[in-house]
């Protein structure tokens, strides 16, 4: 029975890592878009003064971004860990490639707009007619507040599915999830004004973090007392 104890103790331990970089990633994410939301222009700024006042902002919200995303990758994995033998695996590849998916687009969107402030805040001489600024800004936003917000919103929809399988979660939980990934998929017309539905995203995801880790510490006792 003791080469068994270190695998039986690290799956006990996995709810409580997914729930601590839910969390972190939660948080990561959560500035990230208020900085983004806030500080970004809807179109091309004609010129490149805005870049001096709003940069050290949006570069606070890109450089956040890939620790974001590595919490977020540990988030899945642990919370697939969580899941076990429970897992069914026709949800859990969506759930998988949506969230990969997400990420991609994600940065790829925030890869792109911070090379353009770049190259705006060093080049205030730039053309302002450049077809390709314009080009690139608008595809940058259409990816991060269009595709990645869906992709995110695929991935609380097939997430809550789980949930709702496996029964780890109270039902309000995961339903919560799917109505407001609803919003997020099918309310994406105006990119301005509905990009604050992605916020939508980070909060549910702490809010499924902060359950596991209460949940956890509950538990807690009555293991160790089980244990005695």
């Amino acid at each position: 029975m003791a080469p068994q104890r270190p695998k039986i103790y690290a799956r006990l331990k996995g709810p409580r890592a997914a729930a601590i970089a839910g969390i972190l990633f939660a948080i990561l994410l959560f500035t990230s878009l208020i900085l983004l939301l806030t500080f970004l222009p809807e179109k091309p700024p004609e010129n490149a003064g805005w870049v001096v006042a709003q940069r050290s902002n949006l570069l606070l919200s890109f450089n956040l971004i890939p620790f974001a995303g590595l919490m977020f990758i540990w988030f899945m994995a642990v919370q697939r860990d969580f899941l076990g033998e429970n897992e069914d695996q026709f949800f859990s590849t969506v759930f998988l490639s949506s969230g990969l998916l997400f990420l991609a687009t994600f940065f790829v969107a925030t890869g792109a707009l911070s090379t353009i402030i770049y190259l705006d805040g060093n080049q205030p001489d730039r053309p302002d007619a450049s077809g390709f600024y314009d080009l690139g800004w608008t595809f940058s936003r259409f990816m991060m507040f269009g595709y990645a917000t869906r992709m995110a919103g695929v991935f609380m929809i097939s997430s809550s599915i789980l949930f709702l399988r496996t029964r780890v979660f109270p039902r309000w939980v995961p339903i919560l999830g799917i109505v407001l990934a609803l919003t997020m998929l099918f309310r994406i017309g105006q990119i301005n004004r509905l990009g604050w539905v992605f916020l939508f995203f980070p909060l549910w995801i702490l809010l499924v973090s902060i359950y596991i880790l209460i949940t956890q510490y509950r538990n807690k006792p009555e293991a160790a007392s089980t244990e005695g």
